[in-house]
């Protein structure tokens, strides 16, 4: 699941940027998640196995570039990763272990450039309106495969795009075809907000 920043930010509840400064305006990971084939998905399923943060010191600057908080109080992403491991990379401790579910959720970003993808359609974050059919269609075309698209609303009650998500095997390192896509609440033109 990668999640652009702009339409994090641009809701009542507003964001706080990292500690280490504004991200730069790309879509940043919001987590990698085990699913069942029927849509549904395991969570915290070990609840004695905690985030170390030594684990992924190698990794640090890719995810503070890659997988940004912007929650408030500002913060270091410490808070954001604990959580998705727990929640959800405790889940997927058969096949990747900490070190290995952060990278891999890493190297997918790497591998899945959204912003380019929509920008070679023509679909950039300019605060300018789109069909939500042409934005599934340029993803769709750029990786082969079927994104789900999530929308959220700004203080305009506008629908912007928020998040898209991709499915992966359970290696995590090719995507497939999702059996099941999540619901959205994206209307038939939504808004792509600057960041």
């Amino acid at each position: 699941m990668m999640q652009w920043p702009g339409a994090y930010c641009n809701t009542k509840q507003s964001c706080c940027y990292p500690k280490t400064g504004k991200p730069k305006a790309d879509f940043g990971i919001h987590g990698l998640w085990p699913n069942y084939n029927d849509g549904s998905w395991p969570l915290n399923c070990d609840p004695d196995s905690g985030f170390d943060k030594s684990q992924i010191r190698e990794l640090m600057s890719s995810m503070n570039e890659k997988w940004p908080s912007l929650s408030c109080p500002s913060s270091n992403g410490s808070r954001f990763w604990s959580h998705e491991w727990e929640k959800h990379g405790t889940c997927a401790e058969s096949e990747l272990d900490q070190r290995e579910y952060f990278e891999t959720a890493l190297n997918l970003k790497e591998k899945i450039n959204l912003l380019q993808i929509l920008k070679d359609a023509d679909i950039e974050p300019d605060d300018g309106f789109y069909s939500l059919n042409s934005i599934s269609e340029a993803i769709k075309k750029g990786t082969g495969f079927t994104p789900g698209i999530e929308c959220n609303k700004d203080s305009a009650h506008n629908s912007q795009l928020y998040q898209v998500y991709m499915c992966v095997d359970t290696s995590g390192t090719n995507l497939i075809e999702c059996p099941i896509l999540p619901r959205t609440k994206c209307v038939s033109d939504i808004q792509f907000p600057k960041f």
